[in-house]
């Protein structure tokens, strides 16, 4: 009994302790450590953070609680001078990630253990992280981290990342094989992630993971889902599918020539792996992948048939991997390394010394900066001796001579390159001034000053010829380099190089879309229900809207036609031909479908409405006509004005002359400079013709802007009043007469009138007030 107390003492003084421990923790105020405000600005917080920091720190405070001080400041400068992290507090009282997103998203990974207190070792099961293994926590990625280190890093290896939670079951089940094959896949190259979504659950959703476990690939950028069972074999054949398939070839007696010629071409050293293994290592794909911009990799399989003649020329070891690169001579390896345990840090070590050719041609701007770096110091001073040369036999004994050269000279500040002067025009042209190096080869001595393409240089005397005169000169001239850096006494700026590699736009978008297609592919039939289901419902609601419109026209359009009575089909178009006042009563004829405008008669009844009262920045215009001229104005009226009827602010109307003559004349004396009335004694003056005028009237601010009718044959363009037209002259004459085409000519090019009155660029005529029409 008095065991049982004092079992139930100590468990209710531990518990005691671990609430003090958590009421201390929740009690940390960041504002008050620092002695600020929850207002305070960024620099008032880093102010007061400064200060304190000199005071406290334990280097200048004695006092036992000075260090205990000091990480109390630093964490709340921390937490105050992240945005991020001091909204967090401000809304929640707790800085960490885990409340970056709302209580509803936080429930997609909750948990039910949160709330409550179990003691796992009496269930044995490690379901709180802090009691599980830690070996995960070397790589447990964040946000910002995935974004700007990893994602980069994809395109040199390739990842295999772990969604991971408390409280998850197939966690615990996978955790050893995960264990395992991430220590081994480590060691050949693959870079490991792990990522709690308990508290990144911002990262989980931006990689898409939904469920916990998740296993996926990452490589160039794009990821990849682990959709089969989790063993040791299945992640590794995961990880190898991840890498393109072209990155090793396969080489025997029949091709390595071929394999090894092709470095001219390419521009690439390239090496072959011999060993026993009938498929190539997954460490050797790897280490192809990540230097696949600089080396081309071939391997041979020492135990095939066709292999003999390459392992005994070479004097292969078939017991023992051997790696050769091989530069610009194929009979014979450049540097050779073997080891019965071949490792990833032995083969980086081995590769990273031989990136480049001897003499490397230039063929990019990011090959010419990396074969010659920007001056740092005094002391790394890097120079460059470049061979500017051509293609053909032509020039083939004076690349010999020079590659000769550098093998003897080749030293770390001194890096020997080529470039092809017709395929790097402008490169040549700044660095070759004279004549004289015209269809000769020419070598320069350079250093790069600045990222900018700034160099300094100097180019031999004489064309180069590769004689011993030429080594001597070039030989000299590098010593001299050693002790005078001011030999390179000429400067220029050279432009970035032409990338010759590069393949077609035509190819890039080709490779662009096969990958698209690829990633569709595979989305479509190894994503679950949950990842498609947007997608799912996007496509159902757009199909949906599509026949339901469809059908609801269809059904509309039947029962519109199958409702409408003859007799309400004939008095509907009565009454539209009633009200159609843009054909006259004489005439029969329709204006086309195409060039169709509602134009209405200006008369007493709706000339309040059409003009007086018209609403601020509406205009009205109005054609003036006769009745022997009102079909045929009509029609070319429409066709002319039809293209801006798409304007709510415009409206057309026509002013029968007959019946309005004098409203007419009374305007046109406001507009004497641009259409003079003629004087009452004059004989012409009741046969004056204003026929085709056209007047653009605002009724709000009480102005207009005349058209006048257009003169037969007048090439300037210009509108002419006809001054000798009659109205005999249009009497009695079909519409097909030639004095019917000269009375549609009248409104030629009134289209450009109508384009100059949206402009505003017309001439105004303002008026008083409005007359009465009559």
């Amino acid at each position: 009994m008095e065991l049982g107390r004092a079992g139930l003492a100590w468990a209710a003084a531990l518990l005691l302790a671990a609430l003090g421990a958590q009421a201390v923790a929740g009690d940390f105020d960041p504002y008050r450590v620092l002695g600020v405000g929850r207002s305070s600005s960024q620099a008032d917080i880093k102010k007061a953070y400064k200060r304190l920091a000199r005071e406290w720190h334990p280097d200048k405070n004695k006092d036992p609680g000075a260090e205990d001080k000091f990480i109390q400041i630093s964490k709340a400068y921390e937490i105050l001078s992240n945005e991020e992290k001091r909204a967090n507090f401000d809304r929640y009282g707790d800085a960490g990630e885990s409340q970056v997103y709302s209580q509803h998203q936080h429930r997609q990974f909750h948990h039910f253990h949160e709330g409550f207190y179990f003691d796992e070792s009496f269930f044995h099961f490690p379901f709180n992280s802090e009691r599980r293994d830690t070996s995960d926590e070397k790589y447990l990625l964040h946000f910002s981290h995935y974004i700007n280190e990893i994602v980069p890093d994809s395109f040199k290896k390739p990842y295999l990342i772990k969604i991971t939670s408390d409280w998850c079951f197939s966690c615990i089940h996978i955790e050893p094989v995960w264990k395992e094959v991430a220590q081994e896949l480590e060691a050949l190259g693959v870079g490991i992630g792990v990522v709690h979504a308990g508290y990144e659950r911002r990262l989980a959703h931006h990689l898409g993971a939904h469920s916990t476990p998740s296993l996926l690939g990452l490589i160039n950028g794009k990821i990849t889902f682990f959709h089969n069972a989790v063993v040791r074999e299945n992640l590794r054949q995961f990880v190898e599918n991840l890498l393109p398939g072209n990155l090793v070839e396969k080489i025997t007696d029949k091709n390595y020539i071929h394999f090894l010629s092709n470095w001219k071409k390419e521009n690439k050293p390239h090496v072959l792996l011999f060993d026993h293994m009938p498929v190539v290592p997954l460490l050797y794909k790897l280490t192809a992948f990540a230097y696949r911009d600089y080396l081309s990799f071939g391997y041979v399989y020492v135990g095939l048939r066709g292999a003999e003649e390459l392992s005994s020329q070479y004097n292969i070891n078939v017991y023992t991997p051997t790696m050769m690169i091989f530069k610009e001579h194929i009979d014979r390896p450049a540097d050779v390394v073997q080891a019965r345990d071949m490792k990833k840090q032995l083969i980086d070590d081995f590769l990273s010394q031989n990136k480049f050719l001897v003499v490397a041609r230039l063929t990019s701007q990011r090959l010419f900066q990396e074969l010659c770096p920007v001056k740092k110091s005094h002391r790394q001073r890097k120079h460059c001796v470049v061979l500017l040369t051509g293609e053909g036999e032509k020039f083939a004994e004076a690349y010999e001579a020079f590659l000769t050269f550098a093998v003897a000279n080749t030293r770390d500040t001194l890096k020997f390159v080529h470039i092809y002067n017709d395929r790097q025009p402008e490169f040549a042209d700044a660095l070759l001034l004279d004549e004289k190096y015209r269809g000769k080869s020419a070598v320069v001595i350079l250093e790069r000053r600045n990222n900018a393409g700034k160099i300094s240089y100097k180019a031999l005397e004489e064309a180069w010829q590769g004689s011993k005169e030429d080594n001597f000169i070039l030989l000299d001239l590098l010593d001299q380099l050693r002790t005078d850096p001011g030999l390179l006494s000429l400067e220029t700026v050279l432009a970035d190089l032409n990338d010759e590699l590069a393949p077609m736009f035509l190819i890039r978008w080709l490779y662009s879309t096969m990958d698209y297609i690829s990633d569709c592919w595979d989305s479509l039939f190894h994503s679950n229900w949950r990842e498609m289901m947007p997608l799912l419902s996007l496509l159902f609601s757009a199909l949906f809207i599509f026949f339901g419109t469809v059908i609801v026209q269809a059904f509309s359009d039947s029962s519109d036609a199958r409702d409408s009575p003859p007799s309400e089909k004939e008095e509907t178009a009565a009454k539209a031909e009633k009200n159609d006042t843009s054909f006259g009563k004489e005439s029969n004829s329709r204006i086309p479908k195409k060039g169709f405008v509602e134009v209405t008669e200006l008369t007493d009844i709706n000339y309040n409405s059409n003009l007086v009262r018209l609403r601020p920045g509406h205009i009205n215009v109005v054609l003036i006509l006769s009745n022997s001229t009102k079909t045929v104005l009509l029609q070319k009226f429409a066709l002319e004005v039809y293209t801006f009827t798409g304007s709510s602010s415009l409206h057309f109307s026509f002013l029968s002359l007959d019946k309005h003559r004098e409203w007419l004349e009374y305007l046109l004396e406001f507009a004497q400079d641009a259409a003079p009335i003629p004087n009452q004694y004059d004989k012409h003056f009741l046969e004056r013709d204003y026929t085709g005028y056209v007047l653009a009237l605002n009724g709000h601010k009480k102005y207009f802007c005349l058209f006048k009718p257009h003169r037969s044959g007048d090439e300037g363009g210009t509108s002419e009043d006809y001054d000798s037209s009659l109205h005999t002259e249009a009497r009695g004459k079909s519409s097909c007469s030639p004095g019917s085409r000269s009375i549609k000519n009248k409104l030629h090019k009134l289209s450009f009138w109508m384009e100059r009155l949206l402009e505003g660029s017309l001439q105004r005529f303002y008026i008083p007030s409005w007359p009465a029409l009559d």
